[in-house]
C-alpha cells in the first residue's frame, strides 16, 4: 500500500510479485519459529517457565475456540487458531520494531499493513470454514443454510459471505497500516528542525508504539475470535 515504488517487485513466470511481503513474511515466520522453538525444549511433567508461556497461548487459542465453536469440534481447530494468532501477533508487532527500507524501498515491515496478505488469510479462513461445513452437514445441507430461512434469501447469503471475507481483513490491516503511517510522519518530524523536535518526537513515538503493541495484539485477537464464529456457523444447521 502505499506508494507503489517504495515496493520493491520481481517476475517469475510471467507474474508479479512483493519482494516485501515476501520478505516481511519470512522473518515473521522465522521469529514465530524460534519462539516456539525455544518455549517447547524439554518438555517435562514440572514445567518451566517457557513451557507454562507455550501451554498459556494453547490454552488462551484454545478458550477462544471454545467460545464459539462446538466443544467436541474445537481440537480440529487448535493447531490452527494456535498458529494463525501467533503470526498474526508477531507480524502486527513487527513494523513497530523493525523497518528496513533501502533506496527508497521498503524491505522490512509488518506483513498485515498490506491488504493482500489481510486478505489471504481472511480467504484461508472463509476456505476452511467452507471445507467444514461440507465435511461436517454434506454438500446438500451445507448449501440449503444459504436459501435459509426461503430461497430468494440467496442473494443475501452470497453478499454476507463476501462481506465477512472483507471486513475480516480489511479491519486488520486498516490499524496495522495507519499505525505504521503514524510512526513515519512522527519519525519525519522529529528529524525536520533538529534536537527541539526530536525532544518532543521522542515522548510522542514511544506513547504511539505502546498504544499500536496494544492495538497489535487485540486485532490478532479479534480476527481469531471472528474466525472461529465464521467457522462455527458452517458446523450447524440454520
Amino acid at each position: 500500500m502505499g506508494d507503489p515504488s517504495s515496493v520493491p517487485t520481481f517476475e517469475f513466470l510471467g507474474l508479479t510479485f512483493n519482494a516485501t511481503n515476501i520478505i516481511s513474511g519470512l522473518v515473521a515466520f522465522i521469529l514465530v519459529f524460534l519462539l516456539v522453538f525455544a518455549l517447547s525444549r524439554k518438555i517435562t511433567m514440572k514445567p518451566s517457565k517457557g513451557q507454562n508461556v507455550l501451554e498459556w497461548i494453547i490454552d488462551f487459542t484454545n478458550g477462544i475456540l471454545k467460545g464459539q465453536i462446538p466443544g467436541h469440534e474445537v481440537s480440529a481447530f487448535g493447531l490452527y487458531g494456535f498458529t494463525l494468532f501467533l503470526f498474526l501477533f508477531v507480524s502486527n508487532e513487527l513494523g513497530l520494531f523493525i523497518q528496513i527500507a533501502v533506496g527508497g524501498k521498503d524491505y522490512v515491515r509488518s506483513p498485515t499493513s498490506d491488504p493482500i496478505v489481510t486478505l489471504t488469510f481472511s480467504l484461508a479462513t472463509a476456505l476452511i470454514a467452507q471445507y467444514m461445513g461440507v465435511h461436517k452437514l454434506g454438500y446438500k445441507q451445507h448449501f440449503k443454510n444459504y436459501l435459509s430461512p426461503f430461497v430468494f434469501w440467496l442473494p443475501i447469503s452470497i453478499f454476507e459471505e463476501f462481506t465477512n471475507f472483507l471486513t475480516l481483513g480489511l479491519r486488520i490491516f486498516g490499524v496495522i497500516y495507519s499505525g505504521e503511517m503514524l510512526l513515519k510522519i512522527i519519525g519525519e518530524m522529529a528529524f525536520s528542525h533538529g534536537i527541539a523536535t526530536i525532544i518532543v518526537s521522542a515522548p510522542i513515538a514511544m506513547a504511539w508504539q505502546g498504544f499500536s503493541l496494544f492495538l497489535g495484539a487485540i486485532q490478532a485477537y479479534v480476527f481469531l475470535t471472528l474466525s472461529s464464529v465464521y467457522i462455527a456457523k458452517k458446523l450447524e444447521i440454520e
